[in-house]
């Protein structure tokens, strides 16, 4: 009896997730210690983790459970949440994803598990897809030039307030906000504005900018009660002041109405939501930011631009990378260094299938329903205050003002509360005929009667439009053929499979991105996000609407506080940037609130990435570079002599753990313990946190506070670029100082336009960890090590190894020195290229130290996978050594040539080494599945010398 029990258990753990995530199996790990000279997995963390912090406790968590009875439990907690339909609007909106897009783009893990795409030759697919994302606002706004996404629509008109104090000539401190803005994007740039020095005055844009001095005007259009403005005498006048206009644009609305561009504005920000994202609870969304091309160099985020590869071919890649956070650093114009980029590709194909003529059909359908609705009002005595509008109105109601709301919610639906007279409904492409009957039945009471929408249909056709003449829309948009071409669903499937069979993504290889942490999105993890009590409650439902929401949000900031060490979470901050920023913003409060707001000094040490010293601007510190030693750890010495010259004014310190070099540095405690003496406080960068779960915790080794990207550590995929989530941890002494939001009757600084950020991305974490349990977590963290610190042995007898801890072993990423070989005249740019034809993504490139490779292969990839890789590595070094040799030059190499398309196999053939040599280096590549690059090496220079960042004409490509 008790062997059969045994043998049931151990059958039992043969089928646990953590098996299925971590990639070596218990075989694979005896072998890979045995390499490295241990004989148990302990013994080698002990020499990787300090003992003054590493931890023998278990982390307070449960144990791991199986996938079924996760996906069950989260079912349940989901199942809480009430979906009510919304007519809240306020810039969120039911939508329909089209199922071909919502398979074959949001479930597709081509597209949600590839990264950032820096490195262009392997992502033309998404590159092509935000081209068209930058087309698509473009055209619809009427600006120049726009962006591949922002966070969302608040950070961007906070953004755009930043940017036009940049630009404009005037020396005004002041910015004006129409109140006719969104409440939630005024708290934003109210955050974003007050460390900075910036004053923001909210009014009239009819009145009150008369006698007032500012460099920027932010309108909304149309406006927050749906009244559509004619805005060209208010930008007349703003620019008559030297002040520069932001128009916080409907996209949709854009269809009909006269485009921002076309009455003078200067900049364009907006949310792309309605284009077929779920509402999530407010995000992930793409927000967009265009403006003219004369101002193209000092637009934040990033930008895809058109180039030309070695052969003269078209190609897509990022431009204008000299704005990248790790370039400029503190003089940096923005600390955000991602996008929204699966978002804004969901957007994107919406705008391909539909087309100019869908979209205009689908905005005036909703028009039309919006103006019938409003008809049927009037004909039942209600004041409608809203004259000309497109899908929002507000209504006089009243004493039955609450009556209404409830009689509302006891139909499950939510309609938006202005005051106790007023209520307010937006109306979008889900909207029905059948809909407004019911809310006509809402609004009339019981037993009344109600219009009948044909009747209102047929008797106000001639006058149903409620766009002013004025300002209607009479320019053409999206005549590009790629707008015109998808409209079948087996069109759009095609072209979706063309772009993905384009790029590398973790579903055809390991991407061993040091400090970005790609590692397995599982299945599992994924399936709740598309789950309609997700997807389909906005993020102003009355929280008991929500409490599925609420449960799961509560339990997973509890679980990061267990993984942390930290006393409270806030999941607001909706990316790494984000959360870097309101960690900071927590600690100049804190300061502030002891009579200390003096203190304005940040210390960053020399090797930190370049958002955290482009952070510390944006809250108005400033930043004390603080040296490395020769091993890449802090200098401790430099940091004494920094903090001392500093004590009365010292702020913060802000640390990587492990460091940015990839290595836990012993004397972490005492760096936390100087600061805190000179009256600092710690922020510690949690982009390496997935080498300390379960083995040491930055809130209790002297950490104040910490941002986490739940898209490295905690399983949210990279989705080409973006979503991500980063949240911040903090000690209690900080807590009341994190970011809040209107909703919650907290309006401490919020960061973001959602109470949550990213709510509806969050299941993914949650169904992580629950997974992992406790010891799965730990486990991750040991192998994530372990895999890097095997790669470093195997490539150590060919490449040097740069940086290292105390017993000669690397944390969870190692870096490969290159510049070793710069007199053979090998770069950094022909390994990661030729890495390509290997089927590999390149490592991190140049950071945090020029000429090099930073590994990180996380805990995910199996052996045979490392193996190959670095199979890869050493026969690209034995290339290197045929130039060494003088057999080939670098000149004449398959590394200079690199990567080889198709087209250069098929095409003539004079060069020194074999089309098999370019194409299969290894044996192994003719077993499986070749890919192959889709261009040749892209051109940079030519691409910042000539930026064209939407469709070029199809001509351009015969």
């Amino acid at each position: 009896m008790i062997q059969k029990r045994a043998a049931f258990e151990d059958l039992q753990q043969h089928t646990d997730f953590i098996d299925r995530h971590i990639g070596p199996g218990e075989a694979d790990r005896k072998a890979m210690l045995a390499a490295l000279g241990f004989d148990s997995m302990d013994a080698f963390i002990k020499k990787v983790v300090p003992g003054a912090i590493l931890t023998n406790e278990a982390l307070k968590l449960d144990a791991a459970r199986s996938e079924p009875e996760v996906l069950d439990e989260l079912h349940k907690i989901a199942s809480k949440n009430q979906v009510f339909k919304s007519y809240i609007g306020m810039g969120y909106y039911n939508t329909h994803t089209p199922t071909v897009i919502l398979r074959n783009l949001l479930e597709n893990p081509a597209w949600y598990t590839a990264y950032t795409p820096y490195q262009p030759e392997i992502s033309q697919g998404r590159l092509e897809s935000l081209l068209n994302f930058q087309t698509m606002v473009c055209d619809l706004t009427g600006m120049e030039i726009a962006n591949a996404s922002l966070l969302d629509e608040a950070t961007a008109a906070a953004e755009a307030m930043t940017f036009c104090q940049r630009v404009s000539k005037s020396k005004s401190k002041v910015f004006f906000v129409s109140q006719d803005c969104f409440p939630q994007t005024i708290d934003v740039v109210r955050t974003r504005a007050e460390p900075i020095g910036v004053e923001v005055v909210v009014g009239d844009h009819r009145t009150a900018l008369d006698g007032l001095d500012c460099f920027g005007v932010l309108l909304q259009y149309p406006a927050l009660d749906g009244e559509i403005h004619d805005y060209a005498d208010t930008v007349a006048r703003a620019h008559g002041k030297g002040a520069l206009v932001v128009v916080a644009a409907d996209l949709l609305a854009l269809t009909l109405l006269t485009p921002p561009g076309e009455f003078g504005a200067d900049v364009a920000i907006g949310s792309a939501q309605r284009f077929g994202v779920p509402l999530g609870y407010g995000g992930p969304h793409a927000a967009y930011f265009a403006t003219k091309d004369a101002n193209k160099r000092l637009m934040p985020g990033r930008v895809v631009g058109v180039s030309i590869d070695s052969h003269g071919n078209k190609a897509y890649r990022l431009a204008l990378q000299t704005r990248e956070q790790h370039i400029r650093r503190e003089k940096a114009t923005s600390n955000v260094c991602t996008a929204q980029v699966l978002l804004a590709n969901m957007a994107s194909m919406y705008a391909v299938y539909h087309g100019q003529e869908g979209l205009k059909t689908i905005a005036q359908r909703v028009h039309r329903l919006t103006a019938a609705f409003a008809e049927g009002l009037r004909k039942m005595d209600f004041a409608v205050r809203t004259t000309s509008f497109f899908d929002t109105i507000t209504v006089r109601t009243g004493n039955r003002t609450q009556e209404i709301h409830e009689a509302a919610r006891s139909r499950a639906i939510n309609l938006r509360p202005i005051d106790s007279d007023t209520v307010g409904l937006s109306f979008d492409e889900t909207t029905t005929p059948e809909d407004l009957a019911v809310l006509w039945s809402v609004f009339a009471g019981t037993g009344k009667t109600v219009p009948s929408f044909a009747a209102v249909e047929q008797e106000t056709s001639d006058r149903a439009d409620r766009i002013p003449a004025a300002i209607a829309r009479t320019s053409a948009f999206l005549t590009h053929p790629v707008f015109n071409t998808h409209h079948s669903e087996t069109q759009m499937l095609r072209y979706l499979r063309m772009l993905a069979d384009k790029d590398l993504a973790l579903d055809r290889t390991m991407i061993p991105l040091g400090s970005c942490t790609m590692k397995l999105n599982a299945t599992t993890e994924m399936i709740p996000v598309t789950w309609k009590e997700f997807g389909n409650i906005h993020p102003f439902a009355p929280l008991e609407q929500a409490q599925g929401y609420q449960q799961l949000i509560t339990e997973l900031e509890q679980m990061l506080v267990a993984c942390t060490g930290y006393d409270a979470v806030s999941l607001q901050p909706n990316a790494g940037s984000q959360g870097e920023y309101a960690g900071l913003l927590a600690i100049r409060a804190y300061h502030q609130s002891r009579g200390e707001g003096a203190r304005n000094v940040c210390l960053i040490p020399s090797s930190a990435h370049g958002t955290n010293p482009a952070t510390a601007q944006m809250v108005g510190m400033k930043v004390v570079v603080v040296q490395c030693d020769e091993r890449g750890n802090v200098d401790v010495a430099d940091l004494k002599a920094k903090a001392d010259e500093h004590a009365s004014d010292l702020a913060a310190m802000m640390i990587t753990y492990p460091s940015t070099h990839g290595v836990f540095e012993e004397a972490v405690r005492e760096i936390c313990d100087i600061v805190h003496s000179h009256g600092g406080q710690v922020y510690i960068d949690g982009a390496n946190m997935n080498a300390m779960v379960g083995l040491c915790q930055p809130g209790k080794f002297g950490g104040d506070v910490s941002h986490l990207n739940l898209h490295k550590t905690f399983c949210i995929p990279h989705g080409g670029g973006g979503p991500g989530v980063g949240p911040i941890g903090v000690k209690a002494h900080l807590a009341p100082f994190m970011p809040g939001h209107r909703m919650l009757d907290n309006h401490v600084a919020p960061v973001c336009a959602a109470p949550w950020g990213s709510a509806s991305i969050l299941p993914i974490s949650w169904t992580y960890i629950k997974l992992m349990g406790r010891q799965g977590l730990k486990e991750a963290s040991q192998m994530a090590i372990l895999n890097a610190n095997y790669i470093a042995n195997r490539l150590a007898p060919h490449y040097p190894i740069l940086y290292a801890g105390e017993n000669g072993i690397v944390a969870h990423e190692c870096i490969v020195d290159l510049r070793p070989l710069k007199d053979t005249g090998v770069t950094v740019d022909d390994v990661a290229k030729r890495l390509m034809d290997f089927g590999f993504h390149a490592p991190t490139m140049s950071f945090p130290v020029p000429g090099t490779l930073m590994i990180e292969p996380t805990e995910s990839e199996s052996k045979d996978e490392l193996d190959r890789f670095c199979e890869a590595m050493i026969a690209i070094r034995d290339e290197i050594r045929a130039i060494e040799s003088g057999s080939v030059t670098a000149e004449d190499s398959a590394l200079r040539h690199a990567p080889h398309t198709a087209m250069d196999i098929a095409g003539e053939w004079g060069r020194v080494y074999s089309r098999e040599q370019a194409v299969f280096p290894v044996a192994s590549l003719r077993q499986g599945s070749k890919y192959w690059p889709p261009v040749g090496r892209v051109d940079n220079v030519y691409g910042d010398r000539n930026v064209v960042c939407s469709c070029p004409p199809m001509s351009d490509y015969e």
